[in-house]
């Protein structure tokens, strides 16, 4: 849940800063005819010689104008904030807007017209009618928002409608202050998994490494209480004058990249249902799930960009995978087509690492591949100790056909080349393709190493 917003300032905005001049401009046509009346009374009593008539025309006039100047005054008074219960969620799901208005004076308000501005994918426009309020009084409404799509929206300003009790008047408010609603993909449960690879990068199975390699290489730190006497390191002690023991074995982070492909061309349609959709919540669904079985996990598209984490080359620290899920998911809650038609830069982000050629797990996603960015995918392979890809073809996420043969010849090409290929149809749960996954590799030549222990 998000903190509420601080209530706005005192000032409004500069647009509603007119003066007299905007704040008669407020009059209702109740509050018209009245001033109206009360002129002409005022003439008439003036022609006619009769003082009583000239105080009922000055009454007349008085009374809007006196409205005028109350509601002028009061609709700087009057504060409002706003709260996102939550501020992030996934598409589809809803999220509650609570709005909450003060007022700050010594005089009770009229009749409140609210009215939020909401994008129009997040539902209607809500608006409110508030009764009187008394002075140093609060009320609070809320209402509802709901979006298909994911991406970040804005909400506000808000704006406030004021109305004296004799309806002489109405006069405007605008507030600054913004909240901004985060809608992530969809994710998925995947099934657990129980990776026992010999290779970093796999599962559960952590390698861990000494940090020394020999006596000359030795790091030794400061003893503490309860460390094994059988480790102190007696050339150090002499030293450094203290007790100093050889450092623990530190455990090594089974590592993984979430590839994203993005290209523009390699995909056909647009909604939420469209294969794009369903690509970028696959992403969302994988890294949630390897994050969560304690991956170190670097989101990668075919841009060569990469979300930044806490540890090197990009990937998810170990001490914060919610942090890192959360950063993860915003960055694919705005994730669009990019402009470029092919992979390199992607695989120029592997072959960077530092790894002694073994990124880990490679999890991709790709949307139509034509014969050379097969060809590319299949390179990726050579960085990375198993590589399982999905395959999207998005002709068919439009027709509702069945898969072509071209990409059954596409998915051969990686097969061939050491991955895990899966052809993705349209609205396929990505958890039964999770499982495939897993029994392929089992059943596959070799598929001991690694990935394929660890599927169930």
């Amino acid at each position: 849940m998000s903190a509420a917003r601080p209530a706005a300032p005192p000032g409004p905005k500069d647009e509603d800063k007119g003066g007299v001049r905007a704040a008669l401009g407020g009059l209702t046509t109740r509050g018209r005819s009245f001033l109206a009346a009360g002129v002409a009374a005022a003439a008439c009593a003036y022609v006619l010689g009769q003082s009583d008539l000239l105080r009922v025309g000055l009454l007349l006039a008085a009374l809007p104008l006196i409205c005028v100047a109350v509601l002028y005054r009061t609709r700087y008074r009057v504060a409002a904030s706003r709260r996102l219960s939550p501020s992030r969620v996934p598409a589809g799901a809803e999220a509650r807007v609570h709005l909450r208005m003060d007022n700050v004076s010594r005089m009770p308000t009229g009749l409140l017209m609210l009215q939020d501005h909401v994008p129009y994918v997040l539902g209607p426009r809500p608006r409110f009618v508030l009764d009187r309020v008394e002075a140093g009084g609060r009320r609070e409404v809320s209402y509802r928002v709901r979006s298909d799509l994911r991406g970040r929206y804005p909400l506000g300003p808000l704006q406030l409608r004021l109305s004296d009790p004799f309806g002489m008047c109405e006069l405007s408010r605008s507030f600054s202050a913004f909240d901004t609603l985060t809608v992530i993909p969809r994710t998925e449960v995947l099934p657990a998994v129980r990776l026992a690879g010999e290779a970093s990068g796999y599962g559960d199975g952590r390698q861990r490494t000494l940090a020394l390699a020999g006596d000359d290489d030795i790091i030794p730190r400061a003893y503490r209480y309860g460390d094994d006497l059988r480790r102190v390191h007696w050339r150090s002690t002499a030293r450094y004058g203290e007790l100093m023991v050889r450092r623990e074995e530190q455990p090594q982070r089974a590592r993984c990249t979430v590839l994203l492909d993005t290209r523009r061309i390699a995909y056909q349609g647009g909604g939420p249902d469209s294969a794009f959709e369903w690509a970028v919540s696959g992403a969302a669904s994988a890294l949630v799930h390897l994050l969560e079985r304690g991956f170190a996990v670097r989101l990668l598209t075919d841009t060569g960009s990469s979300v930044p984490g806490a540890g090197a080359e990009g990937f998810a620290g170990s001490q914060e995978s919610a942090d890192s899920a959360g950063l993860m998911l915003d960055t694919l809650a705005v994730v669009d087509h990019s402009d470029g038609a092919g992979l390199s830069r992607a695989i120029d982000v592997l072959r960077g690492g530092d790894s002694g050629g073994n990124e880990g797990l490679l999890v991709a996603f790709f949307g139509d591949l034509d014969e050379e960015q097969a060809a590319l995918a299949a390179r990726m392979r050579q960085r990375s100790g198993a590589a399982v890809a999905f395959v999207l073809d998005s002709r068919t996420w439009v027709t509702g056909g069945t898969v072509t043969g071209t990409v059954d010849e596409r998915l051969r090409q990686l097969r061939e080349a050491g991955w895990t290929a899966l052809a993705v149809g349209p609205g396929t749960p990505l958890t039964d393709l999770w499982q495939q996954a897993g029994r392929e590799r089992t059943q596959a030549p070799g598929g001991t190493n690694g990935f394929s222990e660890g599927w169930s």
